[in-house]
């Protein structure tokens, strides 16, 4: 065999180990379990009913997550499945009681799936996002809290759930913290701005 063949001959053969590795990591990635959890929220004083507005408006969520530098309409029919979001958060390092930075740093737009008023509940997903998140679904209802007849239990509580692939440099753990920390300063500030009667 000449030494041009050979050449050629090891280059293919380096060439198809390459991509049998590949492979293989896909497939490895593609086997990892899906993360899934769960966090949730109390609002004291108002009602689900009357929280849950606040929620369907979906494009602007920015008003109740303080990290949210903006978010605005995109494409689609306000309140209806197909409806995309574009979502810019400052890094979860800045100072959140500090609103004039409009340094986007991390960004996302995100397509409403579905929406039931009669359980106050919605689905989206995350599509083009600049954090590594892949396959994220998330829903988000809001619940009357047990016992709610009684006025000494009157509020209700938002329940934020998610299932994603695995995100790259981040543990589990620290994910849902992150989230639960997110929906608690939500929640706080829609009993601050938006029903500060219903708690004084």
């Amino acid at each position: 065999m000449k030494s041009e063949d050979s050449f050629v001959y090891l280059l293919l053969c380096f060439t198809l180990f390459r991509l049998f590795l590949l492979n293989s990591l896909m497939e490895e990635e593609s086997q990892l379990p899906k993360w899934e959890g769960k966090t949730s929220a109390e609002l004291k004083g108002p009602a689900a009913e009357e929280v849950w507005p606040l929620l369907a408006d979906f494009c602007n969520i920015h008003k109740w997550f303080q990290s949210l530098e903006t978010s605005y309409h995109v494409e689609g029919v306000p309140g209806q499945p197909g409806l995309v979001r574009y979502c810019g958060h400052r890094d979860h390092d800045d100072d959140e009681d500090d609103q004039t930075s409009d340094t986007i740093k991390f960004s996302a737009k995100e397509k409403l799936l579905m929406i039931d008023p009669v359980r106050r509940c919605l689905s989206y997903e995350i599509l083009d996002n600049n954090w590594g998140l892949k396959s994220y679904v998330a829903t988000m209802q809001v619940l009357d809290l047990d016992g709610n007849n009684d006025q000494s239990r009157r509020g209700c509580k938002i329940e934020w759930s998610f299932v994603c692939d695995p995100i790259e440099g981040w543990r589990f753990g620290d994910y849902v913290s992150l989230l639960d920390s997110c929906l608690l300063s939500m929640a706080k500030k829609m009993e601050h701005d938006a029903f500060p009667s219903t708690t004084s």
